[in-house]
This record gives C-alpha cells, sequence and structure tokens, in this order.
C-alpha cells in the first residue's frame, strides 16, 4: 500500500511500527520534522500493512508505504514460516524506494516493521539514526544500532554504541498540553465534570485486562462517591468484558471506551492516571506532568517496562505498583491518599514535568538534522 510522493524531495524516511507503541513515536519525529521547516510531503513513512499506522496514517499528509512483513514470534507458530521470506521481500522492496526517494537520512523508531527500510539504507550507505527510547533497548535496535550513524536515546546510561541523550519522541499535541490552562476545555472536550476528581485509565492501543479488572472493582468500591469521574480506556479487544458504565446519577461516573484518539485532552482533564509503562507512555506523562500510578507489563521482552517505570518512580514523579501487587485495596488506597493530599498530587506532577525537560527540548529533531546533513 502506498501514497503516491508529491514532493520533488525526500528529506527523511521513517520507519518503524505495527503497534501504536511504535507509530505514535514515529509519527511524533515526522510532526518534530515539520516543524523544523521540511515539508509534509519530504517526509516518507514506512511501516506494515498488519500495524495501526494503516489507520494513523492518512490523516497526516505524509507519504507512506506500508511492506508485507511480520514479527517472529517467540512460541512456536505457523506465522514464522513467512517470517524469513516476507523479510527478505520487503527488503528488496524498500531498497527499491529508497533509490527512489533518495533520501537525506533514515530514522528507525523500532519494531519489526522498522528492519527492511534500515536495513536497506545500510545497503545504500543512507545515514542511520536509531531511536531507542525503552531503557532497555528492543530486539531491532540493538541489531541495528552497530552500523548506525547516530543513535538516539531517552535514558542516560545507554550501552548502545554512538547513544546520544534526546529524550523520547513526543507529538507535538502533546507537548503543547498546559494542564493548568486546558483542564476545563478538555473535560469539556470529554464531556466530563469540572467539579470531579477525574482518573484516566489507559494501557496502551491494546489495553490491558487485569488493569481492567482492578479498575473495574475498585469503580465499584466506589460506587457512591459523587465527587470521583473515572475515564477508562479498556482497549477495544476487551469492550466486550468491560464492566458497565455509571452515569454518575448519585454516585461515580465511570465512562468505558475502546480507544482514545483524543489523549492531549486525557492528559490535560486528568487529575491523575493510571497506565502501563511503555516508554510513550512514560515520555508523554513526563512531557505533560500528569501525577500516576504506573503498572508495568510484566510480559514484555527482558522486563523493560518495570525499568521504564522505575525511571519517573525514583525521582518521585509516579507511583509505582508491580502488577502481582495490583490488588483493588491498593489501588483504592493510592487514589484515596492522593485525593486527600493535594500536595503529594502537586509534588508528583513537579517531579513528572522537570523528567520530560529533555523531551521538549527539541535535542532530537536536531540530531536528526546533524546527521542528514
Amino acid at each position: 500500500m502506498n501514497r503516491p510522493d508529491d514532493a520533488p524531495g525526500t528529506f527523511a524516511v521513517v520507519t518503524g511500527g505495527g503497534t501504536s507503541g511504535h507509530v505514535l513515536p514515529a509519527l511524533a519525529i515526522a510532526e518534530g520534522l515539520v516543524g523544523a521547516g521540511h515539508p509534509v510531503a519530504s517526509v516518507h513513512y514506512v511501516g506494515t500493512r498488519r500495524g495501526v499506522e494503516a489507520r494513523l496514517l492518512p490523516p497526516t499528509g505524509h507519504p507512506y508505504t506500508l511492506l508485507d512483513v511480520v514479527g517472529f514470534q517467540r512460541s512456536l507458530s505457523r506465522r514464522n514460516l513467512w517470517f524469513l521470506p516476507k523479510l527478505v521481500r520487503s527488503t528488496w522492496q524498500a531498497r527499491a524506494l529508497l533509490r527512489r526517494l533518495h533520501p537525506a537520512v533514515v530514522v528507525n523508531v523500532g519494531g519489526y516493521a522498522s528492519f527492511p527500510a534500515t536495513f536497506a539504507a545500510r545497503l545504500a550507505r543512507i545515514p542511520v539514526v536509531i531511536v531507542s527510547y525503552d531503557r532497555r533497548p528492543g530486539l531491532v535496535s540493538r541489531l541495528l544500532a552497530r552500523g548506525a550513524t547516530a543513535v538516539a536515546v531517552a535514558f542516560p546510561g545507554s550501552t548502545l554504541p554512538n547513544a546520544r541523550l534526546t529524550g523520547a519522541p513526543v507529538r507535538q499535541a502533546i507537548i503543547a498540553v498546559d494542564r493548568a490552562r486546558d483542564r476545563d476545555a478538555a473535560r469539556d472536550e470529554l464531556d466530563l465534570p469540572r467539579d470531579r476528581f477525574v482518573v484516566a485509565v489507559c494501557c496502551g492501543s491494546l489495553g490491558a485486562q487485569p488493569v481492567n479488572d482492578a479498575v473495574a472493582a475498585t469503580v465499584e468500591r466506589f460506587a457512591d462517591r459523587s465527587e470521583i469521574a473515572v475515564h477508562h480506556v479498556v482497549g477495544e479487544r476487551f469492550t466486550d468484558r468491560a464492566a458497565p458504565a455509571r452515569d454518575g446519577v448519585g454516585g461515580i461516573l465511570y465512562r468505558v471506551i475502546g480507544y482514545e484518539e483524543r489523549m492531549p485532552a486525557v492528559y490535560a482533564a486528568a487529575d491523575l492516571m493510571v497506565t502501563r509503562a511503555g516508554a510513550g507512555t512514560i515520555a508523554e506523562l513526563s512531557v505533560t506532568g500528569v501525577p500516576a500510578v504506573v503498572v508495568p507489563w510484566p510480559g514484555a521482552a527482558a522486563n523493560h517496562q518495570l525499568d521504564n517505570a522505575r525511571q519517573l518512580s525514583d525521582r518521585g514523579a509516579a507511583v509505582l505498583i508491580e502488577q502481582p501487587d495490583l490488588t483493588v485495596d491498593r489501588l483504592v488506597a493510592e487514589i484515596e491518599r492522593l485525593m486527600s493530599d493535594p500536595a503529594a498530587l502537586a509534588d508528583l506532577a513537579a517531579a513528572a514535568h522537570e523528567a520530560g525537560a529533555l523531551a521538549r527540548s527539541g535535542a532530537l529533531i536536531a540530531l536528526i538534522e546533524e546527521v542528514a546533513s
């Protein structure tokens, strides 16, 4: 699937995708390059046909190419029979694309969809920037970093070669959030009351059933609390298993939706968030300065979400609850504590906002332009 290139010259190819955790950082980089003066049509996206990019890219106006590439399954799966043939074919297709576009730089945001274009760039001797925003880099980032011109990392102490500390990529709409200024308008947009304590729950594009279960039980515990509202993004795959919504009449307001596209409004509206600890989420919590209860996904490779979460919790910028400890009693206790102690809530917000300074600085876009030149 392709959207034709409308510009006479391509500045950058940004590649990666599959899930929102890779696509949204890629789009953040594309936005940043446009903000730095590069035409929209000069930033070309390369991803996979099977990812959320097929839905998220068309409205952006960026030209794009979606390849038929699949990830390698760590468990026994018939899909692995197609892994190598599809990878080889996609790499040759990416090589032909790069010959046509002649980009000044290829930017890799990770994930299996990023391999074909990045390897093709290596073959064509096009400069490559690897963007590694997890505390523990993924397998593709580790493999391809060795031949990259530069590696942009979000956390200090990276062991990747040629590492430059730039902060994580964050969309401009998120960077622009001012929670004090935007709070009331964001609540109006989301149809949330201005006078309640708003807890927003969002665990990535796929959702997380253990978190959903704990939140549903917490809502039941708070059923009679008319000062609380919960905006719960359960994940589209879990909508049929979600607890029933509550209209807030005489008690808690509980909103349940499958997927949320209005994340800038969510960050502005929330008094407290409950999230996973994907690198993109940690970056967005930091950039916006939102107090959060962070529950890392224990199934992440090398448990890297726990490392991500500790980048905030260790500096008093988030409350860390590991999934085995996520009980309704614990979640209720943390929400009650922060509701009753505005100073503690404000301290979390201030520490989170301080942690996001580097991501707000534009250092990542500056590095990409440096490599391209």
